[in-house]
């Protein structure tokens, strides 16, 4: 592996351990806002005013921060499979501390994500040198993703206007459906923002091109999105877990 393969790792790692733990910070948060105000699954925002909530925002705030500057330094195909600790530590907190069973098959799932994660991340390739954030937007605006955009555009819409109010609630798969596909939009926005403050910081202005501004709002209104989705239902071990896959699925890593 290259030094910058090594930084992105060690970054993704850190990330893992900071967003595992914040999940299950933020549900305890989540649990207690609902227990005194609507709940966040009714659309309710009391847990915007439960301090515990805000200790684990911070925390996945941290391990983005983190994530985000191990996209800068190698490759998605080796930093995104690393989410898989960050399950790991998801379930192993939700049962100690939410008191939710972990039954022999989350156990059996926990290890295929280690072994899957760690085959991919070992025979990760070396990533192009790209000199400008110019040469990421070409990239972005080649026919074939421009297809692929518009068409999780659409499908995100339908799932936001047509099935979130009436199966949200009763069905995990629409919530994730609308993060995971929002997601899947916001990986090369993440790179490419992340390249351009790599080589701003060596020397080599990036910020002077629209392209960096446009990413940047891109991958805004994607966290925004995902976060408000990802409140919306209480999330444990579980959800963590078919969220990850299903982002994997998205991003053409699972």
């Amino acid at each position: 592996m290259s030094s910058d393969n090594v930084k992105g790792l060690v970054l993704a790692l850190s990330s893992s351990f900071f967003i595992g733990a914040s999940f299950i910070v933020k549900k305890k948060g989540l649990k207690r806002a609902g227990s005194s105000g609507v709940r966040a699954g009714v659309g309710g925002y009391s847990y915007l005013y439960e301090p515990l909530w805000w200790v684990g925002m911070i925390a996945m705030i941290v391990g983005e921060i983190a994530n985000f500057a191990a996209y800068a330094f190698a490759p998605a195909i080796l930093v995104t499979p690393l989410g898989a600790l960050s399950i790991i530590i998801s379930a192993a907190l939700a049962h100690i501390i939410l008191r939710e069973r972990l039954h022999i098959f989350g156990m059996l799932g926990c290890v295929l994500c280690v072994v899957g994660s760690t085959t991919i991340v070992l025979h990760a390739p070396q990533e192009r040198v790209i000199e400008s954030v110019a040469e990421v937007w070409d990239l972005a605006t080649e026919p074939a993703f421009l297809l692929y955009a518009a068409l999780v555009l659409v499908a995100v819409f339908v799932l936001v206007v047509q099935f979130v109010p009436e199966y949200g609630q009763t069905h995990v798969m629409v919530y994730i459906g609308v993060c995971s596909l929002v997601g899947s939009l916001s990986v090369m926005s993440v790179k490419a923002l992340g390249i351009a403050l790599k080589l701003t910081f060596e020397g080599m202005n990036q910020l002077i091109y629209p392209q960096t501004w446009i990413f940047t709002m891109i991958v805004l209104v994607c966290v925004i999105t995902q976060m408000n989705y990802l409140n919306k239902k209480k999330i444990n071990s579980t959800f963590s877990d078919v969220y990850y896959h299903w982002f994997l699925f998205d991003t053409g890593l699972g």
